[in-house]
């Protein structure tokens, strides 16, 4: 964990399971870029804006391997 502009940040080592907490807390997915829909091909990125019912915003961050499995598990999953 760690404080940026007095806000507390924890980091989590799998964006999976921090995507499906954030989901299992109301909290809506309003952007993901790259598309979900896109190809896979050249995905070594991806970003995961969501705004919860307290007004609070996260952004869910995967790379490489883990950027794969977290737009699967939005596609197959919300």
């Amino acid at each position: 964990m760690f404080i940026i502009k007095n806000r507390l940040v924890a980091v989590v080592s799998d964006p999976v399971a921090q995507l499906k907490e954030l989901l299992a807390k109301n909290c809506k997915i309003q952007k993901v870029q790259p598309a979900v829909f896109a190809s896979d091909a050249e995905v070594n990125v991806v970003f995961v804006t969501l705004v919860c019912p307290d007004g609070a915003t996260y952004v869910v961050k995967a790379y490489k391997e883990e950027a794969r499995a977290v737009r699967e598990f939005i596609r197959t999953n919300t």
